[in-house]
């Protein structure tokens, strides 16, 4: 697993008694079942009150691969990666001799006994786990014997941590649902694995887990689920798709819970569709044609499909239709590594199309946020007659998050100014398709099913005056781009506004974005801890408020932290704001695994010079 080794043995826990707060790491390889027990043990430990976040690190091209996932523990509610494993649950002999290197100085090791390989650290805790010999005696059917040995190890921790059984039974039961049956048989392995460690092994460690208050008003959800109940909640009623690891579970989900939430309780029909296209084109195509018509239209990509649908984006921005994409970011192109998180498309989607266009963009960074901006896009698209990209990434999109619940939409779905046939009556001239009437620059649409005999108009794609009418007249094309403008333009003050967490008499200002914020957050602690005050601004919205440029004016300097090579948001803010700001220093990283603390304080550091 690709970690920062170089921290691995002097950033880990200290040596006393350490309670709820650790990082479990389960290496095991793909398509074992492991996401079963590994799902079951965070979830139990959240029912005990105890924040704890997941991070699954899996190949996505070949059955059999190492996989990773990560749980931590943090009493504090810090939620982030961390570089470092307090505890190690093996169960996969491949990669065995590289994942102990993250094992800290005092840290666990639970593996599978059946694995031949000798551990030459004498600074950690050994635990074999016989797992074929508790099968063997669970009498587990031949067929499910290599899934069901992962519940061995969700026994033996549950018991050397001191995780509630009752708890890990609930767990289950809520995961299989109406598989009771299988639910009860994978808790006897449980209980069989935990009455073993019981009897059979000594706790040498310091790691144990102790209930914490119920976590009231939270619950377990990943971000694409969110974002796919959100667009339900806000009215959707096309989705033209094509699956892409990591947005594939977004469409997916659209498919689990629509048919429950959009059928029309009295004819019993669906109030959606849901289309599995040939490809990014052919979905972006489908999702333009049904925002034109005047359906709620999305669709779900990462960034390779993005690049595909570049042509179709600019013709919507210049034909002002509104539709919604979903660009849940990976690393780049291809499987493997180029799958993991990234934050690398900010400046392709803030660009995207083919000549002068600059694209609505916001920026979610809790699942609670995804399931808000789900519903919030389809206004946002409608209101202003544009697309508008929803920027999420893998870590937010696939893991599993704690968050809080969800609200539902608190006020009337936004169509924007469409026109139906009484509403002709405000006209006293002609109504034209992209007359700008109001001086907002948003002109009146007309769609599909208005009868009036002026609401019809060309769509065009081409140069067009205000009427639709074709031009190749230049003054015509500019002062077009120029409404087009001024109304994006406008709409920062109804785009979703930054947030900010300060800290008295802080001179240095710290700026991120989506899923870098639970990292950010905990590196800002530990820097006062430091001497270091700094305030925080989370930018959720491009182009950006004027409550941007007053942070950045307002701190001698700021850094902009990001998950990508290049520093792709502080290249949108110089070049927004120019000669207007205060310095701005890039911390930009990337290798495909979520932000980390320590990189944010180590980084800031070394830059003041403490």
């Amino acid at each position: 697993m690709v970690k920062d080794v170089e921290t691995a043995h002097k950033d880990g826990s200290s040596q006393g008694a350490n309670v709820n707060d650790f990082c479990m790491t389960i290496c095991t390889v793909n398509g074992s079942g492991s996401a079963t027990a590994n799902t079951t043990l965070l979830r139990s430990l959240f029912h005990m009150g105890i924040p704890v976040s997941g991070k699954n690190i899996f190949p996505s091209n070949i059955k059999g691969l190492p996989t990773w996932f990560s749980i931590r523990t943090s009493k504090d509610g810090y939620l982030a990666r961390v570089a470092h494993d307090d505890i190690i649950v093996q169960m996969n002999p491949m990669t065995f001799e590289e994942d102990l290197k993250f094992n800290v100085s005092g840290g666990v090791v639970f593996y599978a006994d059946h694995i031949d390989m000798s551990i030459d650290r004498d600074d950690v805790i050994v635990y074999p786990m016989p797992v074929k010999d508790l099968i063997k005696e669970a009498d587990v059917p031949r067929n499910l014997q290599d899934y069901m040995q992962n519940m061995v190890y969700v026994g033996i921790v549950s018991q050397m941590l001191g995780i509630d059984l009752d708890v890990v039974h609930q767990s289950l039961l809520s995961q299989f649902k109406q598989k009771t049956s299988v639910a009860e048989s994978n808790f006897a392995v449980v209980k069989l694995a935990a009455d073993w460690a019981r009897d059979k092994l000594e706790k040498k460690d310091t790691y144990r887990v102790e209930a914490m208050p119920p976590l009231e008003g939270y619950i377990m959800a990943d971000g694409n689920t969110a974002g796919a109940l959100g667009a339900i909640y806000g009215g959707f009623q096309f989705c033209g798709w094509y699956p892409i690891t990591p947005a594939t579970s977004l469409a997916e989900s659209l498919n689990i819970f629509a048919p429950t939430l959009r059928k029309d309780p009295e004819t019993g029909k669906n109030n959606f569709a849901i289309v599995q296209a040939e490809d990014e084109l052919a979905s972006i195509g489908m999702a333009i044609g049904a925002g034109w018509a005047g359906l709620r239209s999305m669709t779900s990509t990462s960034g390779p499909g993005i690049s595909l649908m570049t042509e179709y984006m600019g013709l919507a921005y210049f034909a002002e239709v509104p539709v919604v994409v979903w660009d849940v970011q990976r690393v780049g192109p291809s499987t493997g590594l180029p799958t993991r998180t990234s934050q690398g498309d900010l400046l392709l989607d803030y660009y995207l199309g083919h000549g002068d266009t600059r694209q609505i963009v916001i920026i979610p960074s809790t699942v609670n946020e995804c399931f808000e901006f789900g519903w919030k896009a389809f206004d946002i698209a409608e209101k202003y007659q544009t697309p508008v990209i929803v920027l999420s990434d893998l870590d937010l999109g696939m893991n599993v998050w704690m968050t809080k619940e969800f609200q539902y939409p608190d006020k009337p779905i936004d169509r924007g100014k469409v026109l139906w046939e009484d509403d002709f009556e405000k006209f006293k001239g002609e109504w034209g398709r992209y007359l700008d009437v109001d001086g907002d620059g948003i002109p009146y649409r007309t769609l599909m099913g208005n009868c009036h005999e002026k609401a019809a108009y060309f769509a065009r794609g081409t140069g067009h005056d205000e009427f639709g009418n074709y031009s190749e007249d230049p003054d015509v094309w500019r002062q077009n781009l120029d409404r087009i403008k001024c109304k994006l333009d406008n709409s920062r003050e109804y785009l979703p506004k930054p947030v900010f967490r300060t800290q008295q008499g802080a001179k240095i200002g710290l700026i991120g974005m989506g899923s870098t914020e639970p990292a950010i957050l905990e590196a800002q602690d530990k820097l006062l801890e430091l001497g270091i005050s700094t305030d925080y601004m989370r930018i959720r919205a491009l182009p950006t408020s004027n409550e941007v440029l007053e942070f950045i004016k307002s701190h001698e300097r700021n850094y902009v932290i990001e998950l990508n090579q290049d520093g792709q948001l502080r290249q949108i803010l110089t070049t927004d704001y120019c000669e207007e700001i205060s310095p701005l220093y890039s911390l930009a990283y990337i290798d495909g695994l979520p932000m980390t603390a320590n990189y944010i304080i180590q980084a800031i550091s070394e830059k003041e010079d403490i």
